[in-house]
Formats: C-alpha cells, sequence, structure tokens
C-alpha cells in the first residue's frame, strides 16, 4: 500500500494533469504569450458552457458570466493624486468620468465605448478603468466611459448617440474644460461598432457645436453577413472569440432568435437569393477585392447560390448600417474624421477592420491602420497584471501614442 503522502501526492499529479488538459488548447504559433491566452479561455469557457443555471431558467449564461466578471472585476470610482474618478451621467446613460488635475487649462476629450458583444462587460470593470485612467494622465485629457445597460438594438446605439451628442454639447465641454476642436470618439469590439457608428451619424449632423476630430477603433465588429472572411475562416476556433459565439452575440444583440446561429454560420443568411441585399451592399463586404493578397491567403469565399431567404426579412437589422457600419455608404464614410483602426491577427474580427480601413481611405479620409502579427482579440485590455500581456502593453502604449500625435 502506498503511504498518505504518496497518495496525495499522486491525486495532486491526476488533479494537475486533468487541470493542463482542459486548459491546454493548440495555438497558431505566432499568439503572444500562449499559456496566457489558454488560462483566461479555460475561465471564458467554463461559465460559457455552464448551461445549468441557463437550463433552470434561474439566468442566461450570458448573465451568470456577467455577474462573475462584476464580482471579480467591478471597482468603485476612486480617484488618484493625478485623476479625479466619478460617476455621473451623460444624455441619461450612465458613465465614468476621468479628469486630469493641473496640466493645461483646456484638456483634450474622449469617449470611449467598451466591448463586450454588446453584453458583456461593464466600465466599472478594472481592466477599462485603468485604460481610461491611464488615457486621463497620459493625453492631459478627459475621458469619458459609457456604463453597458441590458438592451438590443438599436437602444445600445441610441445610449451612445445620447451620450456623444451630450459630450459634444457646449455645456459638458465647458463644464469639463474640453477643447471643442480636439475630441474623440473610440472603442474596442462591439465598443469599436458603437463608435463607428456614432462616428458616422454625427459627422452630418450640422446642429452640433462641436465634431470629433478622430475615431480609434480597436478591434471593431462592424458586419454580420459574412461569417467566412479569412480571418473568420482561419481563426474560428482561436479564443478568445470564436467564430459560433460572435454569431451568438449579433444574434443576442439584434434581439433574434438564437435557432438562426446555424444559419449564420452557413452565410445561409447572405445567400443570393436574399431580396433585401443588393450589388451595393455586397460590394461593401467584398473582401475578395478590399484585403490584400497577405490577408486573403488561400482562403475562398462562401457565397451560397440559395440559402434561407428570409433571414433579412426577419432580422433587418442585419443589413442596418447603424448596426453594421461597413455596409455605410462611401459618401457617409468620406465624411467622418480620421481614423485609427487597430486589428489583430488572431481574432474572427480582423478583416471587419481591415476593410473598414480600407473603405475609409477610399472614401478620402486618413486613416492609419495599426496591425498586430502576434495579437488577438481582446489583448488590449490584458495590458495589466494579472493577465498582463507583452502585446496588450504594446497595443496600448501605440493607440494612446496615436492619440497624443493626433488629437
Amino acid at each position: 500500500f502506498f503511504s498518505p503522502c504518496v497518495m496525495l501526492r499522486l491525486a495532486g499529479a491526476v488533479l494537475l494533469s486533468a487541470a493542463a488538459y482542459y486548459v491546454y488548447l493548440p495555438l497558431p504559433s505566432g499568439v503572444s504569450e500562449p499559456w496566457k491566452l489558454m488560462l483566461l479561455d479555460a475561465l471564458f469557457r467554463s461559465f460559457m458552457q455552464s448551461d445549468v443555471a441557463h437550463a433552470l431558467g434561474v439566468c442566461h449564461r450570458v448573465h451568470l458570466l456577467n455577474q462573475v466578471v462584476s464580482w471579480v472585476e467591478v471597482i468603485e470610482a476612486r480617484s488618484c493624486p493625478a485623476v479625479l474618478v466619478t460617476d455621473s451621467a451623460l444624455g441619461g446613460v450612465p458613465t465614468r468620468v476621468f479628469q486630469p488635475k493641473g496640466g493645461k487649462k483646456l484638456k483634450r476629450g474622449v469617449i470611449y465605448f467598451h466591448g463586450g458583444g454588446w453584453a458583456l462587460g461593464s466600465g466599472r470593470m478594472r481592466s477599462y478603468d485603468r485604460l481610461c485612467r491611464k488615457m486621463a494622465e497620459d493625453l492631459d485629457a478627459v475621458v469619458i466611459y459609457r456604463l453597458a445597460p441590458e438592451a438590443v438594438f438599436p437602444d445600445q446605439y441610441h445610449d451612445a448617440l445620447a451620450a456623444s451628442r451630450a459630450f459634444l454639447s457646449a455645456q459638458v465641454l465647458e463644464r469639463y474644460s474640453i477643447d471643442p476642436g480636439r475630441v474623440c470618439v473610440s472603442g474596442d469590439s462591439a465598443g469599436g461598432n458603437l463608435a463607428a457608428a456614432v462616428a458616422q451619424e454625427l459627422s452630418s449632423d450640422d446642429s452640433l457645436s462641436a465634431r470629433f476630430k478622430a475615431q480609434a477603433l480597436i478591434y471593431p465588429v462592424l458586419q454580420a453577413l459574412d461569417f467566412y472572411t479569412p480571418s473568420y475562416q482561419q481563426n474560428q476556433a482561436v479564443p478568445i472569440l470564436y467564430r459560433p459565439v460572435m454569431a451568438r452575440f449579433w444574434l443576442q444583440y439584434l434581439g433574434a432568435d438564437a435557432s438562426l446561429e446555424p444559419l449564420l454560420l452557413a452565410n445561409n443568411h447572405s445567400s443570393l437569393d436574399q431580396p433585401a441585399i443588393g450589388a451595393d451592399t455586397r460590394s461593401r463586404l467584398d473582401w475578395t477585392s478590399l484585403l490584400s493578397g497577405e490577408r486573403k491567403k488561400h482562403f475562398r469565399p462562401v457565397l451560397k447560390e440559395t440559402g434561407s431567404p428570409g433571414v433579412v426579412g426577419e432580422v433587418p437589422a442585419l443589413v442596418d448600417v447603424r448596426a453594421a457600419p461597413l455596409l455605410a455608404e462611401q459618401g457617409v464614410l468620406g465624411k467622418t474624421p480620421k481614423a485609427y483602426v487597430m486589428t489583430c491577427e488572431f481574432d474572427v474580427l480582423r478583416d471587419d477592420g481591415l476593410m473598414y480601413a480600407k473603405r475609409l481611405q477610399d472614401a478620402g479620409v486618413t486613416v492609419t491602420s495599426d496591425h498586430y502579427d502576434d495579437g488577438f482579440h481582446g489583448c488590449m485590455v490584458f495590458a495589466f497584471l494579472p493577465m498582463m500581456s507583452s502585446v496588450g502593453q504594446r497595443s496600448m502604449n501605440n493607440f494612446i501614442h496615436w492619440l497624443d500625435q493626433n488629437l
């Protein structure tokens, strides 16, 4: 018989092996610090695949994950010697405001929309709080961060628009001593989607007393008609944003039936027999002409002759530019401010951002395209401990440097 000490060691080895088996995931060789990404993915996977509470009707799996994230990440508004931090409201939308102390009398201003598939996360999360705090301090800028409500499209869009209009109002600019000629709209992932949509809408609004000087989009999600772009094909199994998860987020955001997920993943919803999708719309996301050969690689488009022709009629927001800014007309894009578009090689949304950057450039907009060959979706918010990554730090510093040079 084994001694108790040996038994404990054996049990520990078995548990460690089981944990390593669960955490381990084959990743592309170029991903930055793969074990950190594996650990992060294992955490998300545990909650996204936990269907007990969901099946019992206690709560939706997304709400469960949100509760866990809130428990771990949400912090109160805490000021520091360099930055005054307060929770407030902007256009009726809850926001967190980061005001640098001292510095120039007139500040630069940034309104930032956080990511999370329009469903997860909060402006009170530690990672976003640290990002906005650093932006405020390094840029000597007032950073106003919108907190997401529980809603479906177009509620989030309308909230983002209301907050942005209020941000650009003379009263708010004066209250926070913001220079009206140096303001920017920004966001990551789903927040990048909202930032792009807001930039399009407000660039043509003559009633505003100020306009955005810049738009900074961090791995934005911009369309839901093609789930077979090269990046969707290449990175469909790369964490933390898997291809089916992105389709699920879209359906939740658009208030559509979850049973449509297989149709989206097969591109049946954008088949050629969809009467609501014309040739002009298709050309705006035609990656065969919008992407470079380096990004297209060996991948081929998946365009069905016949599919499920009633899907767009059932979910019209699929072709609504407020939800899918990549589908905007060239004339609309040409009025938007100069842009910064960050993309990551190992991200299903990579090509959304690259196509948008190309369309903006074709419309005459000055664009800085910042691509990370070792980056993955969400990497920029992992610029701080405990999940600090090299690409997270590099991408955050370069993003803030661009704002410093262009705002």
